[in-house]
């Protein structure tokens, strides 16, 4: 994996695959960044859509937009949900594209796959599964997928330029992206871009 950044991939995996187990044990812990329904609200998505949601399928949102603004989900379509955390987009996509159609989460830290696949179950939710991987090398087929959505996460891979080829790879022809960052304007100079710690907080 080539970046450019002089920085211990693995290490920083280590420290981002931390940060959110905590998230995943004690969403209400406190954070440098919002969590749960009040982060959800104040992102846009419609008080209908999460009222009736159990506390455990939202209390580790941690998201910084809403994909599903671009669009809502064909039924039928299959999505991927790149960083899915503890389920709350890919339960949400899940609902969207309904029994016809499928939804694929991939997330590196087990604590929010554990979590995830719990929500989805108690839900009922069949349509969906979750796969423990990267999103610069994923777990999933080529063109395959109708759909992939995003919340807040690629902005913490160091290799962009491989999280993107990967989600042109396992989209099927006219396939598209649904996705909400964060998106630096300006540039950061080399010390941050190599620092660990800014990149977890």
């Amino acid at each position: 994996m080539t970046t450019g950044i002089a920085i211990d991939i693995t290490v920083l995996r280590e420290a981002v695959r931390e940060e959110y187990e905590e998230v995943a044990a004690c969403p209400a812990k406190g954070f440098h960044f919002h969590v749960g329904r009040l982060l959800a609200s104040r992102l846009g998505y419609p008080a209908g859509v999460v009222a009736d949601l159990p506390d455990a399928a939202v209390e580790s949102f941690a998201g910084v937009g809403n994909p599903f603004a671009a669009g809502r989900l064909a039924p039928g379509a299959v999505v991927l949900d790149l960083g899915s955390g503890a389920g709350f987009d890919a339960i949400l996509a899940a609902r969207q594209v309904g029994p016809a159609g499928r939804v694929i989460g991939v997330d590196m830290t087990p604590a929010m796959l554990d979590k995830a696949r719990r929500n989805a179950a108690a839900l009922g939710i069949e349509n969906i599964e979750f796969r423990e991987g990267f999103i610069e090398s994923l777990p999933v087929d080529d063109a395959c997928i109708d759909v992939v959505i995003s919340n807040g996460v690629i902005n913490l891979a160091p290799d962009k330029e491989s999280v993107f080829a990967e989600a042109w790879r396992v989209l099927r022809p006219g396939g598209r992206m649904q996705f909400s960052d964060i998106v630096v304007t300006h540039e950061v100079p080399k010390s941050a871009r190599e620092d660990i710690s800014l990149w977890t907080g």
